[in-house]
């Protein structure tokens, strides 16, 4: 999914990950991130709930956007319709819950993103792309993530993969697994940095207990439900809030405290290194870097080519204008286990 703000923000990204170790009380730490909803487009656009990037925190692992969307009435919006628009240095992870979107690359991959199907897109030097909601879609509910690739396989060849985890069943709770490993469970799509992505459904009263990597930060995305981080500083968790568990943590615990089935996406990984710019669709290392991806996009460049198949109106979705000040990169203070 493209980022269709009008005037996106410069977002400088750090990791600033934090010791998981238990308090003194020997409760775990948890920072609750609060989703801010961004409409999309014009009065029938989808409204999203951002999650990341945020000031309070940029990245989780390489996991360095992530987009909640739904459950829309698309034959009331109009749906998913996203013209052709370009990506560097980053790779979309689609995954959803309920509805179907049509895929096309200027790789000539066509397509078609399911629930629980994973379909991940690699930018690297450059591509372009579109997204529709099919025709048969009534209700579009999902989540977009991005992953920013470290400095040295920015620029690495455009690719696509494609997988549909199996279920899994542990005690009540079912999980699919489409990035990395977790309950017994690993996806062979390689990533460019040691990641986790999974989604988790937990009935009402069930729990389930994670066995993790203690160099990896971790996120907990509520899609439905009220889902507590058991031992931890804070109450449950909330629809469209993500929980933050720094690196350290060998083993965490989720319980549904609710009356209604919970979904829970999973997002796991090694602090991220690199200090990178987020602007738009973009993910580099310098203001020049970013301003001149800007200007091959809009000038039609071979390097993001050409997606074919698309049969909307506008062709090549134009770039937003830069803002007036030079674009600035944080230095990243990856965390201790």
């Amino acid at each position: 999914m493209s980022n269709l703000e009008a005037h996106p923000a410069e977002i400088d990204c750090q990791t600033e990950a934090e010791n998981a170790d238990p308090d003194h009380d020997g409760s775990l730490r948890v920072e609750v991130l609060t989703a801010r909803d961004v409409p999309l487009g014009g009065p029938r656009a989808m409204t999203v709930h951002r999650t990341l990037p945020q000031r309070e925190r940029s990245l989780i692992g390489a996991w360095c956007f992530a987009d909640h969307y739904g459950p829309d009435d698309v034959s009331a919006t109009g749906g998913m319709d996203v013209p052709p628009h370009p990506h560097i240095g980053l790779q979309t992870v689609s995954w959803l819950f309920t509805g179907e979107i049509e895929h096309r690359d200027t790789m000539g991959n066509h397509a078609m993103v399911r629930p629980g199907e994973l379909n991940l897109m690699t930018s690297g030097h450059g591509i372009a792309h579109t997204e529709v909601s099919t025709p048969d879609t009534t209700v579009l509910h999902g989540v977009q993530l991005w992953v920013a690739l470290p400095a040295e396989s920015a620029n690495t060849a455009r690719d696509f993969a494609h997988y549909a985890p199996p279920a899994i069943t542990v005690g009540d709770v079912t999980a699919l697994i489409f990035l990395g490993t977790l309950l017994g469970s690993t996806s062979p799509v390689e990533t460019f940095t040691p990641l986790l992505g999974a989604e988790l459904r937990i009935p009402p009263g069930a729990d389930v207990t994670l066995d993790v990597d203690p160099g990896f930060e971790h996120g907990f995305l509520i899609d439905s439900g009220r889902v507590e981080i058991v031992d931890s500083t804070t109450g449950p968790l909330e629809r469209t809030e993500l929980g933050y568990v720094g690196v350290g943590a060998e083993t965490i615990v989720l319980a549904n405290r609710g009356d209604d089935d919970a979904r829970v996406i999973v997002l796991g990984g090694a602090p991220f290194d690199d200090d990178i710019i987020m602007w738009w669709n973009f993910v580099g290392r310098s203001h020049e870097e970013i301003v001149l991806a800007r200007e091959e996009w809009m000038a039609h460049s071979e390097r993001f080519g050409q997606v074919q198949g698309y049969t909307g109106e506008v062709q090549h979705l134009p770039a937003p204008t830069l803002p007036g000040t030079r674009l600035r990169a944080r230095e990243n203070t990856p965390g201790r286990a």
